[in-house]
């Protein structure tokens, strides 16, 4: 019962955050970054580590298998 008032609990903490964002009016930075041009350089460089995140895990993957195969 204790875990089922934990997970009910955190739900409606999340759903009163979530909540809270549809308050607001407008993201000022946003339009900032966007009319000055700087919005892109912000999603290339997210897009950036993105990809190398992508490509880390595919290698410690490969890494992973080839010692499993190893191993047997």
């Amino acid at each position: 019962m204790n875990k089922i008032l934990n997970r009910f609990s955190l739900l409606l903490c999340g759903l009163l955050a979530g909540f809270s964002g549809f308050a607001q009016d407008k993201p000022e930075m946003a339009d900032i970054m966007r009319s000055n041009g700087k919005i892109y350089v912000v999603v290339a460089v997210c897009l950036l580590i993105l990809v190398g995140l992508f490509l880390y895990v595919v290698s410690i993957d490969r890494k992973l298998s080839r010692l499993e195969k190893d191993r047997d």
